[in-house]
């Protein structure tokens, strides 16, 4: 009896251990994990969500190296997991303006405030591979535009700028009324929007730029 006893205890401690050195199942973004799940797809072409790489953190910046990367577990693709990709030592906010994508804002002035400048998050291409976060803060310049016109303003100015058209047609309401019911100022006013216009000075009401 003894020995059954010694028997079934040392059963029970090794399922414990068994279950205390399991590896913790991570739960994953399904927006990181569909683009893994193709078996056409090379597991070298993977986009880094899919890879682990191995970065070299005290390289040179700018300097050209070969990192080994494994394929996460979920992910499914065809040829060796393992292998050796090429990338430009860098930090991800180092990155070239043509290699991320940045949240672009529609509520800045950029014809009002000369350079105005807003911060936004901006992520790096899928088939880059960079140092550190993948998304991250960046200036950025206001410049955004609505599909107004400056040869437009600039017509509706120079040709009914005494009854407020071109303020109507950038979006200045109140002062479209105004010029309207006073003649454009007796033309004083049609006189200023004109130059105003011209030099770029006067643009659409919601801060965007001309077209």
């Amino acid at each position: 009896m003894s020995d059954n006893r010694m028997d079934l205890t040392t059963k029970e401690q090794n399922t414990k251990n068994n279950t205390n050195t399991e590896e913790p199942v991570r739960v994953m973004n399904s927006d990181k994990i569909i683009p893994c799940m193709s078996n056409s797809t090379l597991c070298k072409e993977l986009i880094p969500n899919c890879i682990t790489c191995n970065f070299n953190m005290s390289c040179l910046y700018g300097e050209e190296l070969n990192v080994t990367c494994n394929v996460e577990r979920y992910a499914e693709c065809k040829g060796e997991r393992r292998f050796e990709r090429n990338m430009i030592c860098r930090y991800c906010y180092q990155t070239e303006p043509w290699e991320y994508t940045c949240d672009l804002k529609a509520d800045c002035h950029s014809v009002s405030i000369i350079n105005s400048i807003y911060q936004t998050n901006c992520t790096v291409h899928p088939d880059i591979l960079c140092l550190g976060r993948r998304t991250f803060n960046k200036n950025v310049r206001c410049n955004w535009t609505r599909g107004y016109r400056w040869s437009t303003a600039m017509a509706l100015s120079i040709t009914l700028g005494g009854f407020g058209a071109d303020r109507f047609y950038l979006g200045h309401w109140q002062e479209g009324i105004g010029k309207l019911f006073s003649f454009g100022g007796l033309g004083v006013w049609t006189l200023i929007d004109v130059i105003l216009i011209s030099l770029h000075y006067l643009g659409p009401a919601d801060g965007s730029l001309y077209i």
